[in-house]
C-alpha cells in the first residue's frame, strides 16, 4: 500500500537524518531516546505529550522522555547546524526566503525558561507564556524551520536564582526580539544559506535597527509596518520633509502603483 510505503520511506529518511546528527550526542542512551522522540512527534496522535511519546517508543513511563529534555547532555545548537545544512542541501535555491516569526507557548506554571504574563500571539491576548522567535526558510522546492532562539524578557535577566532553577545559562543577557531575529539571519547568511531577501511582520519591520541591520548584510527585506511609521525620504524626493507617515504616502501614490 502507498501509505505503508510512505511510513518507510519516513522511516528511512529518519534514520538518514538521525546519522547525520549522531555526533552531537554525547551516549547511544539520549541519541536512541531523541530519535524516539522525533518520531512520536511525526506519529498520528490525538495528543502528544510525554505519556503519548512514550508509549509509542515502547516505555513504561514518561521518565525517560523527561530525561532527555530536562538533564541529557547533546550539543543542541550543533544539531540546529547540521539540520540547516540538510535543510539547504534538499530544499536551497538562489531566490529562497528567511522569515521571522515569533510563537507563544501557554504556560499554568512559573518554572520554565522565559515565561510570564505577556502578549501571546497564539492566543491574541496577554497570558502567561513563553515567546520563541523562529527562522523559517522557504524557496519554491518547500518550507522548514532552521533556527529558534527563547526570548529571555527582563524580569528573568535580574532573577539568578529562577535562571539557575530552570537551567538558564548564567552568562545569558536581555535581547530584544528583533535582536533574537538577527542573529538567527547572521547564523544563516553566515552559514551560506542562498536567500534573496527576508520577510517579517510589523513586531520586526517597525524597528529600523533591524531594518538597518539588513541593509548592512545587504540583503532586501519585505516587512509590514504600522500605518504611523515613518519612514526616510531620498533627497531627490520632491517633498519638504526627510521622512513621511507610511499612510501619507500611500495616499499620495498614483492608482496604477
Amino acid at each position: 500500500m502507498q501509505v505503508d510505503e510512505d511510513v518507510a520511506a519516513w522511516s528511512d529518511g529518519l534514520d538518514e537524518l538521525f546519522g547525520r546528527v549522531a555526533g552531537r550526542f554525547f551516549r547511544a542512551e539520549p541519541r536512541r531516546r531523541a530519535r524516539a522522540y522525533v518520531s512520536g512527534l511525526l506519529a498520528p496522535l490525538a495528543g502528544k505529550n510525554g505519556w503519548t511519546l512514550a508509549e509509542v517508543a515502547g516505555d513504561r513511563s514518561p521518565d525517560g522522555m523527561q530525561r532527555l529534555l530536562n538533564a541529557a547532555s547533546w550539543d543542541a545548537d550543533g544539531v540546529r547546524d547540521d539540520l540547516r545544512s540538510y535543510a539547504v542541501e534538499h530544499l536551497g535555491a538562489p531566490g529562497g526566503v528567511l522569515i521571522v516569526d515569533e510563537t507563544g507557548f501557554l504556560k499554568k506554571g512559573t518554572k520554565s525558561a522565559g515565561v510570564q504574563r505577556q502578549y501571546c500571539g497564539t492566543a491574541g491576548r496577554i497570558e502567561n507564556c513563553q515567546l520563541g522567535v523562529f527562522l523559517a526558510y522557504a524557496t519554491t522546492k518547500g518550507r522548514t524551520l532552521i533556527d529558534r532562539e527563547l526570548y529571555l524578557p527582563k524580569s528573568w535577566i535580574a532573577d539568578p536564582a529562577r535562571r539557575g532553577e530552570a537551567a538558564v545559562p548564567e552568562q545569558a543577557e536581555f535581547a530584544t526580539k528583533a535582536v533574537l531575529a538577527q542573529r538567527m539571519l547572521a547564523r544563516a547568511l553566515d552559514a551560506g544559506v542562498p536567500a534573496g531577501w527576508v520577510a517579517a511582520d510589523e513586531a520586526y519591520g517597525q524597528d529600523y535597527k533591524f531594518r538597518t541591520w539588513c541593509e548592512h548584510r545587504k540583503i532586501g527585506y519585505v516587512v509590514a509596518v504600522p500605518r504611523s511609521q515613518s519612514v526616510p525620504l531620498p533627497r531627490d524626493a520632491g517633498f519638504s520633509f526627510s521622512s513621511r507617515r507610511v499612510d501619507d504616502l500611500v495616499a499620495q501614490a498614483p492608482e496604477q502603483a
